[in-house]
């Protein structure tokens, strides 16, 4: 009889390639682990994994019999989320995703009163990009993610939070900081700083400057909201930047607001179809949108 113990070995090899990071990943040494996945072998009949000096890789029947065993092993979490639900539904570990444009902007603003209104939930929050992480939800790796919506996302189930407009971040001395509100069209043949490729608010800026008339400064990208923040401080170019993420106050920078039609991103959280706890995902998303109405209009 395969043991479901045997299968997240398998899983933590297949994912660090290596048998010691599996190991320390699992709570256990690597000859235990490695031997464990010797009998799991064995008891197939089959490799699952090619050994080189360096590297571990899975072999054409491993590769095969990983996307099951993950199987296997999602439904055996939901079938404890489910147990623990039955119990007390506002209860257990979950694990939160969220984006780098979002993350350290929206969490200020919601934990506290998440923490109160679930207080026997333990929050495991991790922050990466929009194409990790939707992979990581559709593993069962994570519970539910709170990003900006792009209309490709498929197979999850969507709950918008609140649309945050996106404001222009110049120098003080530049033309368009002259202005008291701005509008698309004053975009035009201007010069827009943007992230490097993988973060969706790049793509959300760029369909805006674009479809003005702007066009992307491709001299170089940033990694973080941070670093454009700053290279716009400098006079490198000017950029677009979420409401939640601006800092009043700052030495030589100037944030200045659209007029109607704004641009904005859709903040939303998304679940796995049929996910075993609506019931958190319910109370989480009341609290959010409670949390944030005094924040964006």
């Amino acid at each position: 009889m395969i043991k479901i113990r045997d299968l997240q070995y398998f899983d933590a090899v297949a994912e660090h390639g290596h048998f010691g990071r599996a190991a320390e990943a699992c709570f256990v040494s690597q000859p235990t682990l490695s031997g464990q996945i010797m009998k799991l072998e064995d008891q197939l009949g089959l490799a699952l994994f090619e050994r080189h000096r360096k590297k571990v890789m899975l072999t054409p029947a491993g590769e095969a019999l990983l996307i099951r065993a993950r199987q296997v092993l999602r439904s055996a979490e939901d079938f404890e989320d489910k147990a623990r639900t039955l119990s007390d539904p506002l209860s257990g570990d979950m694990h939160l995703g969220l984006i780098p444009t979002v993350a350290p902007y929206l969490l200020p603003h919601i934990m506290a009163k998440l923490s109160a209104a679930m207080p026997n939930i333990n929050f495991f929050l991790h922050e990466n990009q929009t194409d990790v992480l939707l992979k990581q939800l559709d593993e069962g790796k994570l519970d539910v993610l709170i990003l900006s919506w792009l209309d490709n996302m498929e197979n999850v189930e969507r709950y918008t939070l609140f649309d945050e407009p996106l404001v222009l971040a110049s120098t003080v001395n530049h033309p368009l900081a002259q202005h008291d509100a701005l509008t698309l069209k004053d975009l035009n043949g201007q010069w827009v700083l943007t992230l490097e490729d993988g973060h969706c608010l790049r793509d959300e800026a760029l369909g805006y400057c674009f479809s003005a008339g702007a066009k992307e400064d491709s001299r170089f990208q940033a990694t973080s909201l941070e670093t454009l923040r700053y290279m716009v401080a400098s006079g490198m170019g000017i950029t677009l930047i979420p409401e939640l993420a601006i800092k009043e106050g700052e030495h030589g920078l100037r944030y200045t607001h659209f007029e109607a039609p704004v641009p904005s991103r859709e903040i939303c959280l998304l679940v796995r179809p049929n996910y075993s706890r609506m019931e958190c995902v319910r109370a989480m998303v009341s609290s959010i949108r409670s949390s944030m109405a005094d924040y964006i209009k």
